[in-house]
């Protein structure tokens, strides 16, 4: 078979990796790919991102199988053009992809199939959202407030504002000033939930008036998204990941699966969804109770380059049981032990940053260490050489018999990459 992938991110690397392992695939064609995908076995960057243009394309190449990457195309309906111009394309289809491009019609669906998440209002007025954050930063000892921005925002449209001022000045910001363009014009506001955040990946395969829907959770994950060091600073793309989750318990895991997993394919089934592909789960778990935070549409970036390399099924094999409706009797097979996948950035990320600084990689210390390195934000140069060319600039993934192992492994591979002002956090999975 000859697969096509579309994006450019370590998410990305991390999937062309996987399916270049697959016995079926020949040859693996990223759209635009990365430095990273150009180096992989069966991998071949395209430099096109125009939709109409890449399914031109695959239809004249014969391209037997299309995986999306990021949300941005799903939204836009990528899945859709495909389909109509005859290919095989893994993805929810535009109408589907709401469950991440709105925020607020994912509040709605939560509500109306009984998913457990936090409870909110959404608000397309500003002075009304103004009042309703004034009412509730008027209560004694008020809890944090979240502000979530209804559009795709690229992880800048949430907020946890923790007074009144907070609160007025991100409304501002999204609502008046539009920072996040047409994304926050309309506004989630959300009760604040504490605990500890859990990513559930899963695969799924829900078409209307066929039958045999189904949802198949990956392996628990965990991201960091605070730039710094005990969950401190700004929030970022994800500073590392680690899968899977030492804290998530089987009693966690089963209320996950009643009280989240269950009733999400079966709103997806009653709303008649189009959707065969990859959905994202991030929860908030306390006394194994799992409560809803979000849907992504898509695997989550870093934690799929913490899940793959724990994967032993094939994955292209996966990606035709979600299209083929033979995804409930689908056997997952996933690697004992643990991979920790720390983050290198650029110096000053997530706020403005350099690009086309050199990276030098060690790679007799790297091939001690087992790790797999995945390129997120850089390119090639004319002789093959690596230069940053994003915030997020690549995932070292490293595989343990254990949490400590694969830490310890982890930071001994990251030690192996230098550019400058490198910068990365040393306690993922410690946090």
């Amino acid at each position: 078979m000859k697969v096509l992938i579309i994006g450019s991110g370590g998410r990305e690397h991390a999937i062309a990796w996987k399916l270049a392992q697959s016995d079926r695939i020949d040859r693996v064609f990223v759209a635009p790919g990365n430095g990273g995908t150009a180096g992989e076995a069966k991998c071949v960057n395209l430099p096109v991102s125009d939709e109409a243009a890449l399914a031109a394309w695959a239809r004249q190449e014969g391209i037997d199988l299309t995986v999306v990457g990021p949300e941005a195309p799903l939204a836009a309906g990528v899945v859709d053009r495909f389909r109509a111009a005859g290919l095989t394309i893994v993805g929810p289809d535009k109408n589907a992809a709401r469950l991440e491009a709105s925020k607020g019609f994912a509040k709605s669906f939560m509500e109306k199939y009984g998913v457990r998440a936090a409870r909110s209002t959404t608000f397309t007025d500003h002075g009304a959202a103004v009042a309703y954050g004034a009412k509730h930063f008027a209560r004694d000892n008020p809890p944090p407030l979240v502000i979530k921005a209804d559009g795709l925002a690229a992880g800048k449209g949430v907020i946890i504002a923790l007074s009144q001022r907070e609160a007025e000045d991100a409304l501002k910001a999204f609502m008046r000033e539009s920072t996040l363009g047409e994304a926050g014009q309309t506004v989630v506001l959300e009760d604040y939930l504490a605990g500890r955040e859990v990513s559930i990946l899963a695969a799924v395969s829900s078409a209307p008036g066929k039958a045999g829907g189904a949802i198949l959770p990956f392996v628990s994950a965990r991201d960091h998204k605070r730039r710094f060091e005990g969950g401190q600073g700004p929030n970022t793309g994800g500073m590392g990941a680690i899968a899977p989750v030492p804290d998530f318990s089987p009693a966690a895991q089963e209320d996950f699966r009643r009280a989240i997993l269950e009733p999400t394919l079966q709103g997806m089934e009653q709303e008649g969804m189009d959707y065969r592909g990859f959905i994202f789960f991030g929860l908030m778990v306390r006394e194994d109770q799992c409560f809803l935070l979000e849907y992504n549409v898509r695997l989550g970036d870093p934690e799929t380059q913490a899940v793959l390399p724990l994967l032993e099924s094939d994955l292209g094999e996966l990606c035709l049981s979600m299209l083929d409706g033979s995804l409930g009797s689908f056997s997952l097979r996933w690697k004992p032990g643990a991979v920790y996948a720390p983050v290198a950035v650029a110096g000053g990320y997530p706020g403005s940053y350099r690009k086309g600084d050199p990276i030098t990689i060690d790679r007799e210390v790297l091939a001690k260490t087992g790790a797999r390195l995945f390129i997120a934000g850089a390119s090639t140069g004319d002789a093959g050489d690596l230069y940053t060319a994003g915030g997020r600039v690549l995932a070292l993934s490293a595989w343990g018999s254990d949490g400590d192992e694969a830490h310890a492994r982890a930071y001994q591979a990251i030690e192996a990459v230098h550019f400058n002002g490198m910068a990365f956090r040393r306690d993922i999975g410690r946090e």
